[in-house]
C-alpha cells in the first residue's frame, strides 16, 4: 500500500465526532497522547486501523481520524489479528480495558501475545467496570466495594504485565494516563516489531476516582513511581538516593537508600530490557512498600506471526502443475 507523504500534525488524527467521557476521565489524556504520537511515525495516515472492544476506552476508534473497527466484547485481538495478517502493510492499534482485555477477552489477548502479532496493545487499566456502572474487574484490589463485591471483592487482582510474560509477550510497558512519558513508551512500542503490550494507569474519576493516588499524587510521586530505561540503574525518589537491589541470596528485590549502610550506586541494580527474570520482578511490585515500575519493562524482539505466515506460504505454495500431477495421474489420448 502506497501512502501520502503529508506532514501530519495531532489535529489531523481528531475526528469530527464528539468526545462522549466523563469530564475528567483520563481517557482524554491517552486520546490526546496517541494523537500527539502518531504524526511522528512516519507512517502513512492512511495506513493507521484502531480496533477495540467494548468498554469505555473502546469507544476510541470514533475519535480517531482513521480507518477503525469498534467490535464485540473481548473480541478485538482476534479482528486485529486478521486485519494485520490480511494486510501487514497496515500499522494496527488495538485499545481495550482491564476488563475487555483481562476477562471475557483473557483468551483472546493471550494467543495474540503468544503469536507476536505486529500491533500496539493500549490496555486501559481503571481496576473498574466503568461502562456498566462500576462493578469490579479482574485488576481490582482485594476490598473494593462495587455493585457486584458490596462487602469487598474477595478475589486476587490479575496483573497485566504478569499474564503478558506468561503468554511470552516480547515487549511490556506500563505508564500513566496523564504522564508526559506516554508519548515515548507509545514510540517504542511502535518501533518494535511484534505485540506490544503498553498497560495504562488510568483513572475513571465517577466509579474509582483516585484509585492509583498512592502512585499519581504529586507530593509522593517521586517514591512511588520508578522509570526504567535500559542500561541505567534503578533509582528513584525526590533526590535519586532510593534503589532497587537484589536481596542476598535470594531473588527477591529491596529498596535501599544509597550513601546507608555502605550502600553506593554499584549495588544498585541496573536495568536489562532483554532479562525476563528482572521484568518478572519490576511488574510485580506494588506501592506503597515499593515504587511502581514505568516505561519499558521488557522488550526482547522475535519473528513476527505474519512474517513467518508469508515466508511459510512463499516457500510451500505449490504451482497449479505440481498439484495437477500429484499422486496417481492418468493422461488421456
Amino acid at each position: 500500500m502506497t501512502g501520502s507523504t503529508v506532514e501530519l500534525k495531532a489535529k489531523d488524527f481528531a475526528s469530527d465526532q464528539e468526545v462522549r467521557w466523563c469530564p475528567g476521565c483520563g481517557d482524554y489524556a491517552i486520546l490526546k497522547a496517541v494523537q500527539r504520537t502518531l504524526p511522528g511515525l512516519g507512517v502513512p495516515k492512511e495506513n493507521f486501523v484502531f480496533v477495540s472492544g467494548i468498554g469505555c476506552s473502546s469507544r476510541f476508534p470514533y475519535y480517531m481520524s482513521t480507518y477503525g473497527f469498534h467490535t464485540i466484547h473481548g473480541r478485538g485481538p482476534a479482528i486485529a489479528t486478521g486485519v494485520k495478517v490480511a494486510n501487514p502493510e497496515l500499522d494496527v492499534w488495538l485499545i481495550t480495558g482491564d476488563g475487555d482485555a483481562l476477562s471475557i477477552g483473557g483468551n483472546h489477548l493471550i494467543h495474540l501475545l503468544r503469536r507476536n502479532v505486529n500491533l500496539q496493545v493500549l490496555l486501559f487499566n481503571n481496576e473498574i467496570y466503568g461502562l456498566t456502572k462500576g462493578q469490579y474487574s479482574p485488576t481490582s484490589k482485594r476490598g473494593t466495594r462495587s455493585p457486584t463485591s458490596p462487602r469487598g471483592s474477595v478475589e486476587h487482582p490479575l496483573s497485566a504485565g504478569w499474564l503478558a510474560m506468561g503468554a511470552g509477550a516480547h515487549f511490556v510497558a506500563r505508564s500513566i494516563d496523564t504522564a508526559k512519558e506516554l508519548t515515548t513508551v507509545l514510540t517504542r512500542a511502535h518501533e518494535h516489531k511484534g505485540t506490544s503490550l503498553v498497560e495504562i494507569l488510568q483513572n475513571c474519576i465517577v466509579f474509582n476516582d483516585g484509585v492509583f493516588e498512592a502512585v499519581t499524587d504529586r507530593a509522593t510521586a517521586a517514591d512511588r513511581q520508578i522509570h526504567v530505561e535500559h542500561g541505567k540503574p534503578l533509582v528513584f525518589g525526590k533526590e535519586k538516593n532510593l534503589g532497587l537491589k537484589l536481596k542476598a541470596g535470594s531473588l527477591t528485590v529491596e529498596v535501599v537508600t544509597i550513601g546507608g549502610n555502605g550502600i553506593t550506586t554499584d549495588d544498585i541494580m541496573v536495568h536489562n530490557e532483554k532479562d525476563k527474570v528482572l521484568a518478572a520482578l519490576l511488574l510485580g511490585m506494588e506501592a506503597p512498600e515499593f515504587p511502581v515500575a514505568l516505561g519499558v519493562i521488557y522488550c526482547d524482539p522475535a519473528p513476527t506471526y505474519e512474517q513467518m505466515l508469508y515466508e511459510q506460504v512463499r516457500e510451500e505454495s505449490p504451482t497449479l502443475d505440481s498439484l495437477l500431477n500429484r499422486g496417481q495421474t492418468w493422461e488421456v489420448v
